[in-house]
């Protein structure tokens, strides 16, 4: 829970925490492409050309970050001579460029040093500031795809549990029909008639968890509906979406739940898995999966932590999810307590 509820804190505040705060975290320094974790230097600020919005609103910054109001030069070394700057512009590594700027070009604090705590990408981008906006991406598909899964699952489970005969017959016939078809294939049948994209991707991985959710509501369904108090209901003429809603559904949100927390972990695996075959969440948005694409031929370099860092990441939210799932099922099992 802890881990879960700081990658909640980053997915929401990840634009006033990250280092980069532009929007994606796309602040692209080609001169500085990959390096290692703790690299530090110096970034001359020069104005840009055209006007960049400055006053937006709070809830703006939070949802989309901040363009960058200065050209980020980085630099060796500089000295101030009249109304100059004079710098040596990182190139490479022993490689520099000498460069001048008038002052009146610059920002008012015109140097300032960065540290990149994880290194940089292919295209000179923080890789921190990018695993904490792509924190947004794995938490919002988990949580839309469990949603969409949870409404067609249980209303599936509930009416073939419930009814029994030909109307469980039909939606088995349906789940069993998905059930056979391998999940990620299935999404990308979905992804591929939907399109590419941010929300084609909440859409198509909770069209393919709904299986799960819908056999376990079907048995747990078919084991109480028999039981005293559903006969109870029906004998004072309650309605069967009443039974079904009021009495019948809050008895089972245990198991449910469990199933979930489950799914959610899924979710996060499966868009990782389609944003690293290029069919998820496209660039620049930052995803964990894409980032882990991007740079996996690093692995066999001397800089593998650019591809392992998303990797890590995904493994401890997944870890954390499956966890709470265990401690849930732990929790709500009265019977075993007994």
């Amino acid at each position: 829970m802890i881990v879960i509820c700081f990658a909640i804190l980053l997915a929401v505040f990840g634009y006033f925490i990250a280092p980069d705060n532009s929007p994606y975290a796309n602040r692209i320094i080609p001169a500085i492409a990959n390096q290692q974790a703790g690299f530090e230097i110096e970034l001359l600020r020069v104005k840009k050309d055209s006007v960049v919005e400055c006053n937006i609103g709070l809830f703006e910054r939070m949802l989309n970050g901040k363009d960058d109001a200065y050209l980020l030069v980085p630099v060796v070394a500089h000295q101030l001579v009249g109304d100059s700057i004079f710098a040596q512009k990182f190139i490479d590594d022993n490689i520099t460029e000498n460069i001048n700027y008038a002052l009146k070009k610059l920002a008012a604090d015109p140097v300032i040093k960065q540290k990149f705590y994880l290194g940089t990408d292919k295209f000179g981008r923080d890789i921190l500031s990018r695993l904490i906006i792509g924190t947004r991406v794995s938490l919002s598909v988990g949580l839309i795809a469990v949603i969409i899964s949870l409404t067609i699952g249980i209303f599936l489970g509930a009416i073939a549990g419930y009814y029994k005969g030909k109307t469980d017959d039909v939606v088995m016939w349906l789940i069993n029909v998905i059930w056979s078809i391998p999940t990620l294939l299935l999404v990308f049948a979905v992804t591929l008639l939907l399109g590419k994209g941010f929300w084609q991707v909440f859409i198509a991985v909770g069209l393919t968890m709904w299986v799960n959710v819908a056999r376990l509501v079907r048995g747990q369904i078919l084991a109480v509906r028999e039981l005293e108090y559903v006969e109870a209901a029906r004998a004072l003429g309650f309605s069967d979406t009443r039974i079904i809603v009021r009495h019948i559904l809050p008895n089972i949100l245990g198991p449910v739940m469990v199933i979930a927390a489950s799914n959610f972990a899924s979710a996060i695996v499966i868009e990782a898995g389609l944003s690293f075959l290029g069919v998820g969440v496209q660039p620049p948005q930052p995803s964990w999966g894409l980032m882990i694409k991007e740079n996996y031929n690093f692995i066999v370099t001397n800089n593998p932590m650019l591809a392992l860092e998303p990797g890590i990441a995904i493994i401890l939210l997944v870890l954390a999810f499956n966890l709470v799932g265990n401690g849930l099922r732990d929790a709500l099992n009265v019977k075993g307590k007994l």
